[in-house]
């Protein structure tokens, strides 16, 4: 049985010991429960604090978000699965990224001769890129499951709203954004969960 990123989900007793069980409920799990945290704070739903983002999310990006998903990129990449494994290593990549925007580079740049126009125009460009990639994402993913064609359609959206609210340095749509950022969890969470169960159960319960 096939799980949401088109890998083998299930393994039986025959399955050689040197496989490897599927990344992708891990990876969709560190996405999905990250996105989660920073969406509920860019739609104002808790406490944010400048550039928008808690501590907690923070957290989170360091490791659910950057490690649990690099190393599940890894090992799609050990079971021959290139979407998932440049997918998951990419936005893995991506939550280490943010983590030292916001810790390190960010602060440089106000310490600097940058002022606040400059660093939401930089963080809009910042976010347009990955606009771009998950776009293109996207479009590979029509060859595989629903669920995951989902994420990465409302991923892209996302990007592409906040983009446009930090070079508006809009506030209003950076919540509009931060709402299509708990669409983009729900939808990764949920494809998490159908595959750990349907592997779990060893039949599909959940449809992907």
């Amino acid at each position: 049985m096939a799980g949401a990123y088109g890998d083998t989900a299930l393994r039986t007793p025959e399955t050689p010991a040197t496989l490897i069980a599927d990344p992708a409920p891990l990876g969709l799990a560190g996405f999905g429960f990250t996105t989660l945290l920073f969406g509920l704070v860019k739609s104002g739903i808790l406490g944010s604090g400048a550039p928008g983002v808690s501590e907690g999310v923070l957290a989170l990006a360091l490791t659910f978000g950057g490690l649990a998903q690099l190393l599940a990129g890894m090992w799609a990449f050990k079971r021959g699965n290139t979407f998932a494994a440049t997918a998951f290593t990419a936005y893995g990549a991506f939550w280490f990224s943010f983590f030292l925007l916001v810790n390190v580079f960010i602060p440089q740049m106000l310490a600097g001769k940058a002022t606040g126009t400059d660093v939401s125009t930089f963080v809009a460009t910042y976010e347009l890129a990955w606009a771009i990639f998950t776009a293109y994402m996207f479009i590979a993913s029509l060859a595989g499951a629903r669920a995951v064609q989902a994420v990465f359609i409302l991923l892209t959206i996302t990007f592409a709203v906040l983009a446009i609210a930090d070079y508006a340095t809009s506030t209003s749509i950076g919540k509009v954004g931060g709402w299509l950022a708990l669409a983009t969890a729900a939808a990764a969470i949920y494809a998490s969960f159908a595959d750990v169960t349907n592997a779990n159960f060893k039949r599909r319960v959940l449809p992907t």
